[in-house]
């Protein structure tokens, strides 16, 4: 059998959303029709934005024994709904049977490119130090505003943390604040690029801001992949 691959669990509500979405997605009038998945719920990897700013234990074993884990099942496609994890893209994939989807690649894919995008990436401090996002960013040919480390980010930090606590509502505050802050520094276009940032954002005030959801863009591209390889079509008859 066909099926996505889910590496999840960083965090477990992000998770979820991403299995909403998935789901949601997916063109189907029946059971049937939907797309198989098997998700992977590790929420014990050890925090990602830590490892990489240097101050935390490397979880780059933890996501390849997620990665084994999903080889030994036979998933067609890979996709993992934390962005901070995909600073170790490369290693993942070298071990993976199947291919990766990249969270970055999927969300400046859902970008127009205009001389007059301005965008703004709200993530980890990790994620933002990997890079990842601004490479991408440079790829495509988009402006974008230079993190904010000592005004903007530590109310990304604490709407995160609100987010993995549970208290979406005082996320959404803290994500208000962190998008003022944006908009005033120029910015037209937010990438949420870390998965607890679309639940926040039910609860934010985002407006002049044209919202990138990377959850949703994985999920996009998920079914995509899925569909145009026939995987809503069941394969056998009882």
């Amino acid at each position: 059998m066909s099926m996505i691959g889910v590496l999840g669990g960083m965090g477990p509500a992000a998770t979820l959303d991403f299995l909403d979405k998935l789901v949601k997605l997916t063109p189907a009038s029946r059971d049937q029709e939907h797309l198989p998945f098997i998700v992977a719920n590790l929420p014990h990897t050890h925090d990602r934005s830590s490892a990489i700013l240097g101050v935390g234990r490397d979880p780059l074993p933890q996501l390849l024994a997620g990665i084994a884990l999903l080889n030994q099942i036979a998933v067609q496609v890979i996709v993992i709904p934390c962005n901070s994890s995909h600073h170790w893209f490369d290693e993942m994939s070298r071990l993976s049977r199947a291919p990766l989807l990249h969270i970055a690649k999927t969300c400046l894919d859902a970008i127009p490119v205009s001389s007059e995008t301005r965008v703004a990436v709200f993530a980890t401090r990790g994620a933002l130090m990997s890079g990842f996002y601004q490479r991408e960013l440079v790829a495509h040919g988009l402006g974008f505003i230079p993190p904010d480390f000592e005004h903007t980010q530590p109310q990304v930090d604490l709407c995160i943390r609100e987010v993995k606590a549970g208290h979406l509502e005082a996320a959404g505050q803290f994500m208000t604040q962190a998008c003022r802050l944006a908009t005033q520094q120029g910015a037209n276009t937010l990438i949420m690029g870390c998965t607890e940032l679309p639940l926040a954002s039910r609860y934010a005030d985002t407006s002049g801001l044209v919202l990138i959801d990377s959850s949703l863009e994985l999920a996009r591209a998920s079914v995509t992949f899925a569909l145009e390889r026939g995987w809503n079509r069941p394969g056998w008859d009882y």
